[in-house]
């Protein structure tokens, strides 16, 4: 019996686990003691570690169709097979016949975060969809248009902060999202011992907030308006401060006019809330040494989900409270963009900024966000005639027929498709459409970095695992799996894997010389290739985004003390991972707007405030019910339903009700209900619980496991219902195109 280190890929919270292991087979997992981030903690869903991993249900081989029906194959006849059925389709139709679908796993791998970009780089298509448009978007978006960078996402400083306002979060059951925290309940618990207070702004009493000094029961859907009126508040009252931002902000005064309507009175009715309890969060929020308001999926996946989202970080801003400790931060991760010395530059660069809408979608004219088009309009894409149809799809690490809207209609539409490519593990309710599927192996099999959870950490701190135990005969590396893909769609399927992570490297290292600010301008990468480390492309890569990021040691540009000389030989020295202190104050680093400022309040942002301004005219109708998702600590999205050991205990699909709105509607605790919405109806078991306010009701969101052709025995036995079907894609926010999930309307009546 041996153990071994290694990252949890289950969510987002990245703790570190002890592996316990015998022979080639992982028999355990609990914390890691010594992991330099989570220190111990780990939930259900990484303690179920190895019964994830030895999975039977998990494809163990490609699939190919032949004849209809899906049959195991050779990896290189299922590469020859890509290649020869999508060359010709591109040939004749264009690039953009084809679509490039990408789901939530793809941040939880180290491939995932390697090559997807040169996927869609070698296919030059538009038709780039994501889960970010069934989640953080808004967020990107937002982002992008203050900061000019849609990744440069500020995160509250949980472990120094005296005051945290959290909307449409329930990090006790999600583990945190867009805020990389393990042991985030132990964070909010610290939070109270020192004195500090904790608001929740939540239509549902979740976990979090049964913990909070002041639990908020917001309608929902409402958010924007609430936000909004907190800061005509602050603005009212003189209570805001930028501080130390003062030279970094332009916009204040438009702001300050742009919520001059949104009185705590005026959006009293529509958020179902006191007006002097708002003004009790604006003061409480304006009075604490130091505060971060935090806003995630709840207040996203809204039809005010961008505005929302903004309004976050413009309270954080007027408060004084971005960018200094105690506030909201912005995390430097040790493979993101390395900081310029002001002596290498002399005057700031100004950025290029961020643009919405540089192409649309072919039937509905939807925007482009972040080169993404809504994952909601893929349907409409695949069935609609005409020139630019997409006929086929590669579907990475990704189930939107249970995640998007109207998943009855993706299913048809799949089914239509000209040619689809799957790389999953399982065989579940999308990849049985596909024609081609390449299963990557276990993750105890595979090396584990996270590029994009460590530029979301709370703080800042760099952890590599190498796979755990050997790869299992047959299988093949995720990694070499999506350069083969790559090679494929590119023609060439019997070209070396090592020459995508050649190539890439090439790159990246031909613009590192070409730039006067790096460490490495004017030396020679072919040299600089040479001095890299590592056993595998990705580890080649990943040695190089070190060696050029923050903490590098710029192949011996930088004098190697203190946290410079970072490497991947110096990473893998430590197995438990390298400290990088606590979040530190970086403006102007990461602004990358035209101007070099935060731009407070952009265009497309103020383009959009009407809209805002006419909801606050509505009130909800006597009676009616609008319905929102929840989280489950022993899930994640669709993909963790097949493990037994997170198939029990409160992990259930019912929809839950007021004990008001059951008495009225006559419904009793053993009922089953009938939920109707505009894309369709569904039944689900009932629970009545007061946990949910009166006017709401909850299902959670992922399940549905009860199409024909799947493989997923677990799942199958416990289906529940797709929450996702009753909606019809229609309704999505207009500036990030992201579906609104939550706060929409239902019927409910008993069955």
């Amino acid at each position: 019996m041996t153990t071994a280190p290694r990252i949890c890929p289950l969510c987002e919270a990245t703790c570190g686990l002890t592996l316990t292991i015998e022979g080639t087979k992982v028999t355990g997992a609990k914390g890691d003691r010594d992991d330099v981030f989570s220190r111990g903690f780990v939930c259900p869903k990484g303690a179920s570690f190895a019964e994830l991993d030895a999975d039977p249900d998990r494809l163990r081989a490609p699939l190919v169709r032949v004849d209809g029906e899906l049959r195991e194959a050779g990896w290189e006849e299922a590469f020859d097979r890509i290649a020869a059925r999508l060359r010709p389709l591109v040939a004749e139709h264009g690039p953009h016949s084809v679509a490039v679908v990408l789901g939530n796993p793809n941040v939880h791998t180290m491939a995932g975060g390697l090559y997807p970009s040169l996927l869609v780089g070698a296919l030059g298509t538009r038709n780039l969809f994501t889960v970010s448009t069934l989640d953080q978007m808004p967020k990107h978006v937002s982002c992008g248009l203050l900061f000019g960078d849609p990744n440069a996402i500020p995160v509250p400083d949980l472990d120094r902060t005296d005051h945290l306002l959290l909307l449409g979060a329930n990090p006790l059951d999600s583990n945190g999202s867009l805020c990389t925290a393990p042991d985030f309940p132990g964070r909010l618990k610290a939070l109270r011992r020192r004195g500090g207070t904790l608001t929740v702004v939540d239509p549902r009493r979740t976990r979090t907030a049964k913990m909070a000094d002041r639990h908020v029961p917001i309608r929902p859907g409402t958010d924007a308006l609430l936000l909004a009126a907190v800061a005509h508040v602050l603005f009212a009252e003189g209570l805001t401060d930028l501080g130390a931002l003062a030279g970094h902000v332009q916009g204040v005064g438009e702001v300050r006019d742009a919520v001059r309507d949104f009185t705590p009175e005026a959006v009293a009715a529509a958020c179902d809330l006191d007006a002097d309890e708002i003004r009790t969060i604006a003061r409480e929020l304006a009075a604490a040494p130091t505060a971060a308001v935090y806003g995630r999926i709840g207040s996203c996946t809204v039809e005010h989900g961008t505005l929302a989202s903004w309004l976050v970080d413009v309270l954080n801003i007027i408060t004084g409270n971005l960018d200094r400790p105690g506030g909201a931060l912005f995390p430097l991760s040790a493979t993101g963009r390395a900081p310029v010395p002001p002596s290498a530059i002399g005057a700031p660069v100004p950025g290029k900024g961020f643009a919405l809408g540089r192409w649309a979608s072919r039937v509905s004219g939807h925007p482009e966000t972040k080169g993404e088009l809504p994952l909601a309009a893929l349907a409409e894409e695949i069935e609609t005639p005409g020139e630019g149809r997409v006929r086929a799809v590669i579907a990475l690490a990704v189930n939107p027929v249970l995640s998007a809207p109207d998943g009855d209609r993706l299913d048809r539409a799949l089914d239509g498709l000209d040619f689809m490519v799957s790389v999953d593990p399982y065989l579940n309710e999308t990849s049985r459409h596909a024609d081609v599927v390449l299963p990557p192996p276990p993750p105890a099999q595979s090396a584990h970095f996270d590029f994009a959870f460590n530029a979301l950490a709370v703080r800042n701190q760099v952890r590599y695992t190498p796979a755990a135990v050997p790869l299992e005969e047959g299988r093949m590396d995720e990694s070499e799996i999506h350069a083969r893909l790559i090679l494929a769609v590119g023609g060439v399927p019997g070209a070396a894997p090592a020459d995508v992570d050649r190539a890439a490297i090439a790159r990246l290292l031909g613009r590192a010389v070409r730039d006067p600010r790096s460490p490495v301008h004017g030396r020679d990468p072919e040299e600089l290739s040479t001095l890299l480390t590592g056993d595998t492309g990705p580890e080649r890569r990943l040695d190089l985004k070190l060696r050029l990021g923050p903490y590098g040691d710029g192949f011996g540009a930088r004098d190697g003390s203190g946290e410079q000389g970072l490497s991947l030989a110096r990473l893998r020295e430590r197995p438990h991972g390298i400290d990088l202190g606590p979040l530190r104050p970086r403006l102007p680093e990461p602004l990358l707007t035209r101007s070099g400022r935060i731009e407070l309040l952009p265009a497309p942002i103020a383009a959009d405030l009407p809209r805002l301004r006419a909801a606050l005219a509505r009130t909800a109708r006597p009676g009616s019910l609008v319905l929102v998702g929840r989280r489950h600590l022993r899930s994640n999205n669709s993909w963790l339903h097949n493990v037994p050991a997170l198939a029990g205990g409160s992990n259930r699909c019912t929809l839950q009700i007021h004990p008001d709105d059951a008495a009225r509607l006559g419904l009793g605790a053993a009922d089953r209900v009938r939920v109707t919405a505009e894309g369709g109806a569904l039944e689900a078991p009932l629970e009545i619980t007061d946990t949910v306010r009166t006017g709401v009701v909850s299902l959670p969101h992922g399940w549905g496991h009860d199409r024909p052709g799947t493989r997923t025995a677990v799942a199958s036995a416990r289906p529940g219902v797709n929450v996702n079907q009753l909606l019809d894609g229609s309704r999505l926010d207009p500036l990030s195109g992201t579906a609104v999930l939550n706060g929409f309307p239902v019927e409910v009546s008993p069955v």
